[in-house]
């Protein structure tokens, strides 16, 4: 079972490529994400990698976390389940209109 891992700090340069090229090194990757800005698409400096199991998500976090990637401290740990945060749409009240007396 494929396990997640959040990785925080990333330099604005590291591409998803980087990101998996530096985790092959303790196994299977499954895919790696840099989280990029909706709107500028710049990145956010965090990001998701997926390992294939459990042991070599363990060793990646135990050989990557706070060490030195493209000249940033990186964090590596185990993702949070996301939670769902309800319905995020807008909106809200309208009406208004005109009082008459």
């Amino acid at each position: 079972m494929a396990r997640k891992l959040y990785v925080g700090g990333l330099s604005f340069n590291t591409t998803d490529d980087r990101l998996k090229e530096e985790f092959a090194k303790f196994g299977t990757v499954e895919s790696a994400t840099v989280i990029q800005d909706r709107y500028t698409e710049r990145s956010r400096g965090f990001g998701f990698v997926e390992m294939s199991n459990d042991s070599e998500a363990e060793e990646a976090i135990k050989g990557l976390n706070n060490t030195t990637l493209d000249d940033r401290q990186i964090t590596v740990n185990y993702a949070k389940e996301r939670t769902d945060r309800g319905d995020r749409g807008g909106g809200g009240g309208g009406g208004g209109g005109t009082r008459r007396y």
